[in-house]
């Protein structure tokens, strides 16, 4: 099969094997691939893939079954479906747990459907696993132009929740103001002055992308019993903490990565995502943010433009 390997920091299309089915697993001919930072990060060796997961990049695809292993029971050949997964995703083919697929929205196309698994799955983890998002509360989400904190714009609104974003440009805040999200700063003005007159009492919820440069001012918007979910350290990995805040406001510091969790945690993510979230892009409500589709060999072209920030939403590459 055609799929993408590193090669110095360089991405090249090479022919490796069609991956072994377990048991417990079905095996997807790729129709489109999401592009997402972990593949960055994986490019340049900071984040390798977890234990017993493909090295090739791509943690979320559409495409069609075309093998299942012995022990599943819920997929055939031939259905057509979306997939959460561990590395793979950028080849012809690629192998996954038979819960981390689910079926493709009637009305999304194969780019729309793969633009959907990592960044709802991302978000329902961290906002209602997590987090515990109820109706009602106040969230902020830092790079709220990217494919996380636009998934997360139209969840909060869907659930009964306001937004505030912070983004690299008016344009940015504009879009997501226009997908839900109640209002925005650009970040190289003072987001913090501007998240507080938003929520003088506080936010519930922050969740953050960007790390050590943000830790102690996200403290300090959080409101009392408020949640900070640390999801990446585009902005460092070391800072101070203010335990005064945490101490005096109850407030909780997560650390989430979906990729490494348990194949039973990402079953229970995936279930929920069908039965509470397809529903709502089947009627509408939700709707898949792509910014560009190219194709596979266009991969380097692909990650350039992830690179320089300028994508709203989702970049994913298709294949025949």
């Amino acid at each position: 099969m055609k799929a993408i390997e590193v090669v110095e920091n360089n991405l090249i299309i090479s022919e490796l094997p069609i991956p072994e089915l377990k048991d417990d697993e079905v095996l997807i001919k790729v129709k489109a691939a999401g592009l997402n930072r972990a593949d960055l990060a994986q490019k340049k060796g900071l984040y390798p893939p977890p234990p017993g997961a493909s090295e090739i990049l791509g943690l979320e695809c559409s495409g069609i079954i075309e093998g299942i292993g012995k022990k599943v029971t819920s997929k055939k050949v031939g259905d057509e479906v979306m997939a959460l997964l561990g590395g793979g995703g950028y080849a012809e083919y690629v192998s996954c747990p038979e819960f981390h697929a689910i079926n493709k929205p009637k009305n999304l196309d194969w780019v729309e459907s793969a633009s959907i698994p990592e960044v709802y799955a991302t978000c329902w983890l961290n906002l209602f696993m997590e987090a515990s998002m109820t109706k009602g509360e106040k969230v902020v989400f830092h790079a709220g132009a990217s494919g996380i904190g636009t998934a997360g714009i139209q969840l909060a609104k869907a659930f009964g929740c306001e937004s505030f974003v912070t983004a690299g440009s008016e344009d940015k805040i504009k879009k997501c103001i226009d997908l839900g999200a109640s209002d925005g700063e650009v970040r190289s003005k003072d987001i913090f002055s501007k998240i507080q007159s938003w929520a003088p009492e506080g936010v519930h919820i922050i969740l953050d992308p960007v790390g050590a440069e943000y830790f102690e001012k996200n403290l300090g918007v959080l409101g009392i019993e408020g949640r900070l979910i640390i999801i990446g350290l585009m902005g460092g990995i070391e800072t101070k903490v203010n335990l005064g805040h945490l101490m005096i406001k109850r407030q909780k510091i997560i650390g989430s990565t979906i990729r490494a969790r348990s194949i039973d945690k990402k079953n229970q993510v995936m279930k929920d995502l069908s039965k509470k979230v397809i529903p709502l892009f089947e009627s509408g409500e939700l709707k898949p943010i792509v910014y560009k589709a190219l194709p596979l060999s266009e991969c380097n072209e692909a990650h350039a433009i992830m690179e320089s920030n300028e994508n709203i939403g989702k970049i994913i590459l298709t294949l025949n």
